[in-house]
């Protein structure tokens, strides 16, 4: 079963946000990947990619691959928070917390990888995309244990990537 997760995490109302940016980094997901309610119009809030929430998800969804969407929203920056783990009174969390009100007072813990600061809106296959864009989806895949065998890069169908040399709607990846 193949799980689908954004670059980054968002989150709709109130409730435990361990990841969650206020600063002008949410603000910049939230323009960019037009994180706005359909129904209500409101802002959705948005912060950095939670790993150990997308651990806990493949686990109880029995997930054998993701689909990566909104890469694209991550284009602007110089550096990319990704949150490994969560810190609680001193303990060290790789997995989710044993007990959910842990999750509510947790710090996360971050690797910071490079970003690639260029539009890759227009990239059609995973090898053309910078280094660093690829570094960051072969990052997921480790943490994850799982392959990533669909990203995109923007919300048209021709923007989306199959990077293990799938068929591209019509085109056979080189």
């Amino acid at each position: 079963m193949m799980g689908v997760v954004k670059a980054y995490t968002t989150r709709v109302g109130a409730g435990p946000f361990p990841t969650e940016d206020e600063s002008k980094a949410g603000e910049i997901m939230a323009e960019k990947g037009y994180e706005y309610g359909t129904t209500t119009g409101r802002r959705r809030r948005c912060g950095w990619l939670d790993l150990v929430l997308l651990k806990y998800a493949k686990v109880i969804n029995g997930l054998d691959s993701l689909a990566l969407t909104k890469l694209d929203v991550l284009s602007p920056f110089k550096t990319i928070k990704v949150c490994v783990a969560y810190e609680y009174k001193g303990k060290v969390f790789y997995d989710y917390p044993p007990h959910q009100s842990i999750f509510h007072h947790c710090t996360p813990v971050y690797k910071e990888v490079k970003g690639w600061e260029c539009d890759i809106s227009q990239v059609s296959f995973f090898g053309d995309l910078p280094q660093e864009a690829q570094d960051y989806v072969k990052f997921i895949e480790k943490e994850v244990n799982l392959p990533v065998e669909m990203i995109s890069v923007g919300p048209a169908r021709r923007q989306t990537i199959f990077p293990y040399g799938k068929r591209i709607f019509g085109r056979e990846e080189e």
